[in-house]
């Protein structure tokens, strides 16, 4: 194995521990590779991209090969088992990269799955090039290229949905294979849904009429229903998308699973709610994304052409995504000061807010009501300021 770490810099490879994990992951992408192609693979100029999950994420360089391989390539290594019984975020990734893998190129969203393998657990990924994220798009200071971007992240989410539905045996068995649980990602979701009653209770001191939690019931079955279901990437954060030539390409799979594409589309009203530095879009901003979602769907669910069924079901998720963030964080957030506009506060204030508008539109009037006394609960405790900021891009 050749490591070359001359050409890095200041902002390649590190030392130490990070020094060996790059070595150990640039050794096991030659390893699979000179397997998968019968013949010694050489990579140098290792670039540590600092994967933010479990594995160690290389970008290398290919000077040794006779084969037709692109001329850098990323890899991916886990090198840690996971706990027993407990899903495997290098299965879920290989797997999910295999789905996409196996579609025509034009349909993939994602970069080309190159060689896996199992026992080195490490992935050789197609490199798409220094090309800007999702989020670099959001905080630059360009209005039009920002809605551009989240124009096209909306249409590959939707392209995603539609290319892989009706592919959950696929997955399944391409997870077996690697020996994956199958199962969906719900974690701990009923327990997040049981205690959100009591959260409320006790910080707002607002009791949860019975008919909000019959909707929120209502709101995690259709989470779980066998219909809209397909792949999801799970983290839809916009520092997972990269923003190419040919549109938003997808990153990090290792909670990629099949699940209801209503949950992914959440989001769509709730952008990157799940991400810590989440913040607001400008009005009508949400609406041209749920447009473009839908247009790459309905061929395959007609019922998202009629305009109230649509409505009804993503303020449904939405209804879904709230609740599951208020149990997560309103345990620990300060209620007790004024919130900044770029806070956790303000951002839940913003999102039972929204959340009232969206379910009085469907008349999902007991939720409405609901939400509204929430939203104002936290703004009479976080001050008057307590409203999302837009991303930078949009102010």
């Amino acid at each position: 194995m050749t490591v070359d770490t001359s050409s890095t810099g200041d902002a390649g490879v590190g030392a130490g521990a990070e020094h060996l994990a790059v070595a150990a992951a640039v050794a096991a992408g030659e390893s699979v590779l000179s397997r998968r192609f019968g013949s010694a693979i050489t990579l140098v100029a290792p670039e540590d991209l600092a994967g933010s999950g479990p594995a160690t994420v290389v970008r290398a360089r290919v000077v040794s090969s006779s084969f037709a391989l692109p001329r850098t390539l990323v890899i991916k290594h886990y090198p840690d088992e996971p706990e027993a019984g407990s899903a495997d975020p290098f299965a879920q990734e290989a797997v999910s990269y295999q789905l996409f893998t196996a579609l025509a190129p034009g349909e993939r969203m994602c970069p080309e799955l190159l060689a896996h393998d199992g026992r080195d657990r490490v992935l050789v990924l197609e490199d798409l090039g220094r090309t800007p994220t999702l989020e670099d798009k959001l905080y630059a200071r360009d209005s039009r290229a920002a809605e551009r971007a989240l124009l096209s992240w909306a249409r590959s989410l939707g392209r995603l949905h539609a290319n892989t539905a009706g592919r959950e045996a696929d997955f399944n068995a391409l997870l077996r294979r690697l020996g994956g649980p199958v199962a969906g990602h719900t974690g701990d979701v009923d327990e997040v849904c049981a205690r959100v009653p009591v959260v409320i209770q006790e910080r707002l001191g607002i009791p949860v009429p019975e008919t909000v939690l019959t909707q929120v019931a209502e709101a995690l079955e259709q989470s779980r229903s066998a219909g809209f279901r397909a792949f999801s990437p799970v983290e839809l954060s916009p520092d997972n998308n990269l923003v190419t030539g040919e549109g938003v390409r997808f990153l990090d799979f290792e909670y990629g699973c099949v699940r209801s594409v209503l949950v992914d589309a959440a989001h769509l009203r709730l952008p990157f709610a799940s991400w810590p530095d989440a913040l607001a879009l400008p009005a009508g901003m949400s609406e041209a994304m749920v447009a473009a979602w839908r247009a790459e769907v309905v061929g395959v669910w007609p019922a998202f052409a009629d305009d109230e069924v649509l409505a009804g079901h993503l303020t449904t998720s939405e209804l879904l995504r709230v609740w599951l963030i208020t149990g997560e964080e309103l345990g620990r957030l300060d209620l007790s000061r004024h919130a900044p506009p770029v806070s956790r506060e303000s951002a839940l204030v913003t999102w039972w807010r929204d959340l009232a508008k969206h379910a009085g539109y469907v008349r999902m009037t007991a939720v409405s009501e609901f939400a509204a006394r929430v939203a104002a609960a936290l703004a009479a405790r976080l001050g008057p300021h307590a409203d999302l900021a837009f991303y930078p891009a949009f102010r």
